[in-house]
């Protein structure tokens, strides 16, 4: 049974000997986490949902990005939501899923509610994302027609994780996965408007794993064939799993070493072209007013997501490969800042928008979700036509992020909320997780977060009565 498989390799590793690169890719994972929950932390649905459970919060052990107390569900379903709505959270490619949002925020409120070591913490971390991630191969890439991975696979990587915080028998493990498995969800269709629902996907996801293995905890059962039954997970989500892949490697090749850091605040499916154009303005010196038209090929599963030439409003903005892209150009860069009125109402931008072609390629569409590429033509007004094949994007495993690179990342998101001292002290803590007596980094958060997430709300009510809200 698949399910024993899985418990098999999680019971193991609750006493392992982790690599020394395992755990160096774990609290890699946990500080860019940390980088996108905190500029989450203060924007909707973030703080809607702070107000959302209010009866849940300034009590319990866990703390969210604030540093406010909560209680542990608060916590992972509030964190969760935050950590994937700045859309600069870590992706598995092979699975087309953003394991952090789920895993980690469901791992640190289990860790901190139980007052477990930072050790426990990461291996709990390091289960969750070596079983969600296989899972999340073994279901796509049709899965991905309808659901959201990071939903779905999600729940399972947050139940593993907290299961193992825990301290989880076998018997309880195969429990906390076999009941999360009914309630993992999260449908493609709330990516398309809007809708606050998306980062809502992987606050669920976090929310159901910690529930599902405190269930387990006390004896509750599920199904054991919840994944691979007749009427399971696998049959009713996706087209023929190939459910080798779920244990392919389990516990020697680790896939937590092989995550793509994300090196643009947007989809991911719009990274290969972004990529693409700026090393084309690199090479060639030219700046968008010089440029006649752009041409972008790439697969077809991403620009079901990310073609949209008309994107209303900031969220739809970092769901169009037009805007993006265009911005890349005019800007140099799409971080935080490109979804601000003034970036989105840029007449530049709206000008680049109206010269962009996207087009789905045959071949990159086979290479899904394996390889994310893209091929960029660039005709400029002096009649030169520039190419560039982008084969990855910066920050996928064959690209990476080197650790100065994810500390800039972490300081760039991280120091407008909390400060300078604050953040700087907050990355020590961080590195120095596997070392900690305890993973509360609460200590200097909550009253910078505060400030800032006044400051904020401030700018965006002024923006807003203003009138410029739209692209």
């Amino acid at each position: 049974m698949l399910m024993q498989q899985l418990a098999d390799y999680a019971i193991r590793e609750q006493s392992s000997a982790l690599p020394p690169e395992v755990i160096h890719h774990a609290k890699r994972a946990l500080i860019d986490w940390y980088a996108s929950l905190l500029p989450g932390s203060i924007v909707a649905p973030a703080v809607l949902l702070e107000n959302a459970f209010a009866e849940d919060l300034d009590r319990g052990r866990a703390r969210l990005g604030t540093g406010r107390r909560a209680t542990l569900r608060a916590a992972a379903l509030i964190n969760g939501a935050a950590s994937h709505s700045v859309e600069f959270d870590d992706i598995y490619r092979d699975a087309g899923y953003h394991p952090g949002s789920p895993v980690i925020s469901a791992a640190l409120a289990a860790a901190q509610a139980s007052g477990a070591s930072g050790e426990r913490f990461l291996r709990g971390v390091v289960v969750g994302y070596e079983i969600s991630t296989r899972l999340g191969e073994a279901i796509m890439p049709s899965h991905y027609k309808y659901w959201h991975t990071t939903g779905t696979v999600g729940a399972f990587g947050a139940a593993a994780a907290a299961a193992t915080i825990f301290g989880a028998k076998h018997e309880q493990f195969m429990h906390a996965l076999a009941t999360v498995g009914s309630f993992a969800s999260g449908l493609q269709q709330a990516f398309r408007s809007q809708a606050m629902t998306k980062p809502l996907h992987a606050g669920h996801a976090a929310d159901a794993g910690c529930w599902a293995a405190m269930a387990a905890m006390k004896g509750v059962t599920g199904a054991l064939d919840i994944l691979e039954g007749e009427a399971g997970f696998g049959n009713a989500m996706s087209v023929t799993p190939d459910w080798s892949k779920a244990t392919r490697g389990l516990g020697k090749d680790y896939h937590i070493v092989h995550v793509t850091f994300k090196n643009h605040g947007c989809c991911g499916h719009a990274f290969p072209s972004i990529d693409g154009v700026l090393h084309l303005q690199r090479e060639h010196g030219f700046t968008h007013r010089d440029v006649r038209y752009i041409k972008l090929a790439t697969y077809k599963a991403g620009l079901d997501i990310i073609d949209n030439a008309t994107p209303q409003g900031e969220y739809q903005a970092k769901f169009s490969i037009h805007y993006t892209v265009a911005h890349a150009l005019v800007h140099g860069s799409v971080r935080l800042n490109a979804f601000l009125p003034d970036h989105l109402n840029d007449a530049d931008i709206r000008a680049m928008i109206r010269i962009i072609d996207c087009v789905a390629d045959p071949e990159l569409s086979k290479a899904y979700p394996g390889r994310r590429a893209a091929q960029v033509e660039i005709e400029l007004n002096d009649g030169r036509k520039l190419a560039h094949f982008q084969a990855y994007r910066k920050g996928d495993p064959e690209q990476p992020l080197s650790d100065a690179e994810l500390n800039d990342k972490f300081t760039e998101l991280a120091q407008p909320v909390l400060g300078t001292a604050a953040a700087t002290a907050l990355l020590t803590q961080l590195w120095s997780t596997d070392k900690r007596a305890n993973v509360d980094y609460s200590t200097g958060i909550r009253r910078a977060a505060r400030r800032s997430a006044a400051a904020h709300a401030e700018t965006r009510l002024t923006s807003i009565s203003a009138g410029k809200s739209h692209v």
